[in-house]
C-alpha cells in the first residue's frame, strides 16, 4: 500500500520533494496559500496555516508523513511568530483533529537556532541559545512540533543554495567583500540535498529527533568567496574586519551521515562547480 504524505508549505522545495515522493509511489498532498495549483500528480489543498480555522476538516485521513516547510509572510519577529510558531501549532492541532495523530512529522528548521559565534563546532547536542528573533522563533516552533503525538523530526538546514539561490555568486560578481579578523564561518547545503535529506529522513527507521542538514565542509566566508572569484576569473575578494564575537559557527553533519544519507554535493566546490556549469 502506498504512503500518504502531506507537505504543509508546498513551495519550491516542497514541490520538488512531492514530485520525487510521488515518483516513488506515494500519494502526495501539497498544502499552500497560493491559489496556483501544484503540478500533477500532486493534490493541491489551498489553505493558510495561520488563518484557516477549518483546516482539520480539509486534511486527508490516514497520513503516514507530514512535512512542515514554512516561510514567513514578513521577515520580522511578528512574521516569524505568525508563520513558524502559530503555523506549526495550527498544523499539529489539525493533525490531531483530522485523525492523523500517528503520522510522522518532519519540521524544517535552521542552523539559526544556535547562538555560537566564535567559530565553535556545533552538533545536535550543542546548546541552542539564539540571539536573533528568527532563531528564537524557530526554536519555539521546534518545541511545538515535538508535542505532536507521533514521531517528530526537526531538520536544521544551513544556508541553502542552488539554481535561483545565488546570493553569494551575485555578491562576488558585484565586488562584495568578505569578513576576516575574525573569519566568519559559514555552513551550507545544496537544494538538491535538501530534497534528498527530507525524503531520506521521512522514510528512515527509528530516526532521531534532530538532524543538522549541512554539507561536509563548513568554511570561512573568505574561503568560499575566493574560490568563486577564481572560478569566475575575477579579482581577489576584498577583506573587511569583523567585530569580536562575529565569527559564526561550524556545523557537524556526522549524525546525518551515520543515518546512511550520501550527499550529492559534499562541499561548496562540488555544489558551486555544478551551478556554474549549468546551462543558463
Amino acid at each position: 500500500m502506498s504512503e500518504r504524505i502531506l507537505i504543509a508549505g508546498c513551495g519550491r522545495i516542497g514541490t520538488r520533494l512531492g514530485l520525487q515522493l510521488s515518483r516513488a509511489g506515494a500519494t502526495v498532498y501539497g498544502l499552500r496559500r497560493s491559489q496556483q495549483p501544484l503540478p500533477d500528480p500532486l493534490i493541491t489543498i489551498n489553505a493558510h496555516l495561520g488563518r484557516d480555522e477549518g483546516l482539520a476538516e480539509r486534511l486527508p485521513a490516514g497520513l503516514d508523513r507530514v512535512y512542515v516547510i514554512l516561510t514567513p509572510d514578513q521577515y520580522d519577529d511578528a512574521g516569524y511568530k505568525a508563520s513558524y510558531v502559530d503555523g506549526t501549532a495550527h498544523i499539529v492541532d489539525a493533525l490531531h483533529g483530522s485523525g492523523n495523530p500517528s503520522a510522522r512529522l518532519i519540521f524544517v528548521s535552521s542552523t539559526g537556532v544556535y547562538g555560537q559565534s566564535s567559530g565553535e563546532w556545533v552538533d545536535e547536542e550543542s546548546p541552542t541559545l539564539p540571539t536573533r528573533f528568527s532563531g528564537q522563533r524557530l526554536l519555539e516552533a521546534e518545541a511545538i512540533a515535538a508535542t505532536h503525538s507521533g514521531e517528530s523530526i526537526s531538520v536544521r538546514f544551513g544556508g541553502i543554495y542552488g539554481p535561483g539561490r545565488e546570493a553569494l555568486l551575485r555578491r562576488v560578481r558585484s565586488g562584495g567583500s568578505c569578513q576576516t579578523n575574525p573569519p566568519l564561518y559559514t555552513n551550507r547545503i545544496h537544494e538538491d540535498d535538501c530534497v534528498g535529506i527530507l525524503a531520506h529522513l521521512g522514510g528512515l527507521p527509528d530516526p532521531q529527533a534532530v538532524y543538522l542538514g549541512v554539507d561536509n565542509a563548513p568554511a570561512s566566508q573568505c574561503e568560499v568567496m575566493d574560490y568563486l572569484a577564481a572560478e569566475l576569473g575575477l579579482p581577489a575578494v576584498a577583506r573587511v574586519d569583523g567585530k569580536q564575537g562575529s565569527g559564526g559557527k561550524r556545523c557537524s553533519n556526522r549524525r546525518l551521515l551515520a543515518s546512511g544519507y550520501k550527499l550529492q554535493f559534499p562541499d561548496y566546490r562540488a555544489g558551486y562547480s555544478a551551478l556554474l556549469t549549468e546551462p543558463r
